[in-house]
C-alpha cells in the first residue's frame, strides 16, 4: 500500500468505499471495534482491501499489514466476517515479528464489503450523521456475526439496510446509537434480548464539520490543504472580484462569492461550522465577522493583530452593537496556536490546529502532559444503562 493511500482522511475512505460498492469487485473492510490499552487508531477506524493486496486507510501505523491482508484472503474466500485480536501487549521484538510499540489489544472485524454497507456510505457522502450496528457475538440462533441495521436521526430508529424498521433488533440500542452517531464515535455494547446475549459494534459516522474560509489571497491555499487532509468539508468564500477560486483552491470542497455583508445568506452557518477570516481587508473582515458572531458558530478566527480587532470592537460600539463574553469567547485573534513557525504552512498548520483543538473540545498542550490514554474513551456498554429486552 503507498503511504497516499494509507494517510488519506478519514472522508476520503468513506468516499473509496462509496466508489467500491459499485465495482462488483470482492474487496474487504477492516474496522477496529474494540481497543484495550494503547493504540495508534481508536475505534472505528477503517482500512479498504482489495483483491490485489492494496489498501486505502489505516488502522494501525502499518506494524499489521502483512497480517490484515491475510486474514482479508481468508475472508474473501470464506465470504463470512472474521473479528481478529491483535495482542501487542508485550513490547518485544518477536510479537509479530516487529516490536511496534503499541502495548495495547485490538479487535479488527473483517468482512466482505457487500450492498449492506451502502446506507451508511451514502449517508456520510450526502452530509447526514448515521450508526452502524453490527453483530460481533451472540449465543443463540437469531442473530450472526455481521448482520446489521441503521440507525438515522431523522428516522429515530432502528432500520434495516432495505429502510425497513429492524423490528427483531433490541429498540433499546437506539438511544446510544444516536449519541455516537452525532458524535462520530464508536462502542461495543453488550445486551441481552429476548434471552439472547448479544455483542454489538455501534460505529458513529457523522457528517464531516464544516471549516469555510473567507478569502481568497495565497495563504488560503495552505489552510484548505490542511482542512481537507483533517477531514473537514471546506468552503473558500470570496468577496468582490475573486475569481476561478475553485482551480485556485483546489483542496475545497465549494466555493463561492459573495458580497461581505450577505455571508449569512451565502452559506449555511451552524454549530457545526467553523469560521476562519483571513481577507486582509478592514472592511470585509468586520462585516464577515459581525454576522459570524451572531450567527452562533463555535469558533470564528481572525487573522491579523489583536490591536485591529479592538479596532472593530470601537467601530461596533459606535454603531450601537456590542457583544457580551460568551460570545466573544468564540472569536480567536491572533488566529492560530503559538507554535512558533513563520512560513505559509507553518501558519496554516497553527491555524487548522487550532480549529482542531476547539472542535474536539481540547485545551492544546504537549501530549507528554497528558494522563491517561491519547485518545478519549466512550462508553455506553453498561446494561444498566442499556435495558435488556
Amino acid at each position: 500500500m503507498t503511504q497516499s493511500n494509507w494517510s488519506v482522511p478519514e472522508t476520503e475512505v468513506v468516499q473509496r468505499i462509496h466508489e467500491r460498492l459499485d465495482a462488483d469487485g470482492t474487496d474487504v473492510l477492516a474496522t477496529i471495534v474494540d481497543v484495550e490499552g494503547n493504540a495508534y487508531r481508536r475505534p472505528g477506524a477503517k482500512m479498504l482491501l482489495d483483491e490485489a493486496g492494496d489498501g486505502v486507510g489505516s488502522i494501525t501505523a502499518g506494524c499489521l499489514e502483512d497480517e490484515l491482508l491475510a486474514e482479508a484472503q481468508s475472508v474473501r474466500e470464506r465470504g463470512r466476517p472474521k473479528l481478529v485480536t491483535y495482542d501487542l501487549m508485550e513490547d518485544e521484538d518477536d510479537v509479530w515479528g516487529l516490536g511496534v510499540g503499541c502495548n495495547g489489544v485490538i479487535d479488527v472485524l473483517l468482512e466482505p464489503l457487500t450492498d449492506a454497507y451502502r446506507p451508511a456510505v451514502e449517508a456520510v457522502v450526502d452530509g447526514r450523521d448515521v450508526a452502524v450496528l453490527t453483530v460481533l457475538e451472540g449465543d443463540g440462533d437469531s442473530f450472526r456475526r455481521g448482520d446489521r441495521v441503521y440507525y438515522r436521526p431523522t428516522a429515530a430508529a432502528l432500520e434495516t439496510p432495505a429502510g425497513e424498521p429492524a423490528t427483531d433488533w433490541p429498540e433499546t440500542l437506539a438511544e446510544p446509537a444516536a449519541d455516537l452517531a452525532e458524535r462520530g464515535r464508536a462502542d461495543v455494547v453488550e445486551i441481552t434480548h429476548r434471552g439472547e446475549r448479544l455483542t454489538v459494534f455501534i460505529d458513529g459516522l457523522a457528517a464531516p464539520d464544516e471549516l469555510v474560509v473567507f478569502g481568497s489571497g495565497h495563504d488560503v491555499g495552505p489552510v484548505t490543504e490542511l482542512a481537507a487532509k483533517n477531514d473537514f468539508r471546506v468552503t473558500v468564500v470570496g468577496f468582490r472580484g475573486s475569481v476561478d477560486l475553485a482551480d485556485r483552491f483546489p483542496d475545497a470542497d465549494a466555493t463561492t462569492t459573495t458580497a461581505p455583508a450577505a455571508v449569512d445568506e451565502a452559506i449555511d452557518l451552524d454549530d457545526r461550522t467553523y469560521a476562519v477570516v483571513m481577507t486582509h481587508n478592514f472592511i470585509d473582515d468586520r462585516l464577515a465577522v459581525e454576522q459570524l458572531l451572531d450567527s452562533g458558530v463555535p469558533y470564528v478566527g481572525l487573522m491579523g493583530p489583536r490591536e485591529r480587532f479592538e479596532e472593530m470592537l470601537e467601530e461596533f460600539t459606535e454603531e450601537g452593537r456590542s457583544f457580551d463574553d460568551e460570545t466573544l469567547s468564540r472569536l480567536y485573534t491572533p488566529i492560530g496556536l503559538d507554535l512558533g513557525g513563520g512560513s505559509p504552512y507553518q501558519i496554516a498548520h497553527s491555524i487548522v490546529a487550532e480549529v482542531l483543538a476547539v472542535a474536539n473540545d481540547r485545551t492544546p498542550k504537549h501530549l507528554t502532559a497528558r494522563e491517561g490514554h491519547i485518545h478519549d474513551r466512550v462508553s455506553v456498554d453498561s446494561e444498566e444503562n442499556i435495558p435488556s429486552t
